[in-house]
């Protein structure tokens, strides 16, 4: 077996802004495992907020190299390595080989029905309130608009977003950029918008005052839930999980998570980091019946990779085998 790993870098159309600030560029690491001639590949975006870099990531896959030649699988892989986006690469690039090696699709090695396109989000990023209104009026005909909030003015792009886009559904996500007074100040209006969701408002790790609050707009759980060991942390704070790949450590993980989130009572949102349409394509499996699916990384790319994932308005639609899996 070999495994390789390489950093590429794809120029984000124009800046991504959210509450811990703005990027130009995703940083991605591609992973590679080749065996009997075939390639398996995965793509993970290494995120700041837990730790990683692209550097380290890497780090960690060619770390486990020695017992992926000494034949360790994919099962293996699960306990061998953290949850993280290094798990996510290896775990996601052995699916496609195994479909590769078995002339099979992944969902169909996966027990899934096969899957169909599904609606996405359109993420505006945090910025004036003119300027979201302007770009909430640009993707107006868009089904579902996410808006990264959490700063001072965010009421008013709130009042921007819906009147720049007064048909649209819009889900709203603070990345813990609120304490427990600025959403208790914030709820109503959100509920006066017609806002159907609002995703991690407070910060993970002080989230407690979730469990005392009224929750009649679903609260959705991003940084605080990655894995399904992280399920008895939330229990009572939070309505819907978002499940990344990312944060799951791959594609294994994240169907496992969703079927015990889904048998706990709660409603299952599917998102992304900003990755290209490798990152998305095992994604669209888990997305597969989902409340919420954000999967909009490509879009907000000024490039892809080659043969990228389909979006049309029926939503974003399943990988061809030639992309992933």
């Amino acid at each position: 077996m070999r495994l390789s790993t390489a950093e590429d870098v794809f120029p984000i159309a124009g800046s991504f802004t959210i509450s811990r600030g703005t990027r130009t560029e995703s940083r991605v690491v591609t992973v590679e495992i080749e065996k009997d001639g075939i390639i398996g590949r995965g793509e993970c975006y290494p995120y700041a907020r837990y730790g990683e870099d692209v550097d380290s990531v890497r780090k960690q896959v060619t770390a486990i190299g020695p017992k992926l030649m000494a034949g360790m699988d994919r099962t293996g892989l699960q306990t061998a390595m953290p949850a993280g986006a290094a798990r996510n690469g290896l775990d996601c690039a052995f699916w496609d080989w195994e479909a590769k090696a078995s002339g099979k699709r992944v969902w169909e090695l996966a027990g899934l029905p096969q899957p169909h396109p599904e609606v996405t989000v359109f993420t505006l990023s945090m910025e004036d309130p003119e300027v979201m209104q302007a770009k909430a009026a640009e993707n107006a005909h868009r089904p579902v608009l996410k808006i990264k909030l959490g700063g001072a003015g965010d009421i008013e792009r709130l009042r921007a977003v819906r009147k720049g886009a007064p048909d649209a559904k819009i889900v709203v996500d603070a990345n813990e950029g609120w304490d427990a007074a600025t959403y208790s100040r914030i709820a109503p209006v959100v509920l006066d918008l017609g806002v159907a969701m609002v995703e991690q408002p407070l910060p993970a790790d002080n989230d407690d005052a979730l469990k005392a609050m009224d929750r009649p707009l679903p609260v959705c759980a991003d940084e605080a839930l990655h894995d399904r060991a992280s399920l008895p942390g939330i229990a009572g704070k939070y309505d819907m999980i978002n499940i990344k790949l990312d944060k799951t450590g791959g594609l294994t993980e994240a169907l496992a998570l969703k079927a015990e989130a889904e048998a706990l009572g709660l409603k299952i949102m599917v998102g992304c980091m900003i990755g290209s349409s490798l990152g998305m394509a095992p994604a669209t499996l888990v997305a597969q019946g989902a409340e919420v699916v954000d999967l909009d990384g490509p879009l907000l790319l000024a490039e892809d990779r080659d043969r990228p994932l389909k979006y049309d308005a029926a939503g974003v639609h399943p990988p061809t085998a030639e992309l992933w899996g």
